[in-house]
């Protein structure tokens, strides 16, 4: 029975694993955060494992927002060494990035999972089209000035980013580029502000969901700790490889083949979020 068991799981543990991985490389590599693959991923194993839609995407939402903050420490560390981290930038949207990601993480705690389905299919779609496109959008030749630009922008993309699951840099990294922040210096600056979104998304998300029945065993809130401990060794391990991959490589076909994942993917889980 032991034997059966363990077999039933191992496929489960191996792709946990290999995720945590990716995970970490993508982090570092394209400033994406881990957590846009680490979400679909998890919510794909709750639902396999007979756990309803809802309660999967926020248990994979909350477990993940817990894992971007371990790696985007890891690959913000990697960057920093480089010299790609803009400290101007990092002060002026810390704090109000970390209100979004708490507000963030306060609606995935209380809307029915569904919403995040939804959000996050229509946010990934939207990101892999933008990461396909061969030109970068240009919104202007710097970061706006006004005293309220700046900080609103950072709570935006806190806010959504929690809401996902995800670090900074899916939606950051465009944001920052699109005003002629170079790319490079963009991905480590979102790297960093990767953990002003997990740390207080994840801790709102274990608050709320403390007293959610059927819960996964050994969830602490909407977070699955066997799913922390199989996805985040490797994660963090493999963020500084993909910060040096991304000082080597031009990595174009590399986004625009992740633009085709990602936006499979959205579309997968938009139909899950109709019941399909």
């Amino acid at each position: 029975m032991d034997d059966i068991l363990f077999m039933t799981w191992l496929p489960y543990i191996i792709g946990l694993i290999a995720t945590g991985a990716v995970a970490g490389i993508l982090s570092g590599l394209l400033g994406v955060g881990g957590g846009i693959v680490t979400v679909p991923v998890l919510f794909w194993v709750f639902n396999a494992l007979g756990y309803p839609a809802g309660l999967g995407m926020q248990i994979a939402v909350g477990t993940s927002l817990l894992a971007v903050s371990a790696t985007a420490y890891s690959s913000a560390k990697a960057h920093h060494s480089r010299g790609s981290v803009d400290m101007g930038i990092l002060r002026r949207w810390a704090l109000p990035m970390i209100l979004g990601a708490a507000s963030g993480g306060a609606v995935a705690g209380l809307v029915n999972g569904a919403v995040l389905l939804l959000v996050f299919g229509c946010i990934a779609l939207l990101v892999a089209w933008n990461m396909a496109r061969p030109v970068t959008v240009t919104l202007g030749a710097d970061l706006p000035e006004g005293k309220a630009a700046q900080p609103v922008m950072a709570a935006g993309v806190g806010f959504v980013s929690s809401m996902m699951g995800i670090g900074s840099g899916t939606l950051g990294v465009p944001l920052m580029t699109a005003f002629s922040v170079p790319v490079h210096r963009a991905v480590g600056t979102a790297a960093a502000l990767g953990f002003m979104i997990g740390a207080p998304g994840a801790v709102v998300m274990l608050i709320l969901g403390l007293g959610v029945a059927n819960r996964p065993p050994l969830s602490l809130g909407f977070i699955s700790l066997p799913a922390i401990a199989l996805i985040l060794p490797l994660s963090i391990l493999c963020a500084p490889v993909g910060a040096r991959l991304a000082h080597a490589l031009s990595p174009v076909w590399i986004k625009r083949a992740f633009a085709v994942f990602l936006a499979l993917t959205a579309l997968r889980m938009l139909t899950s979020a109709f019941g399909a």
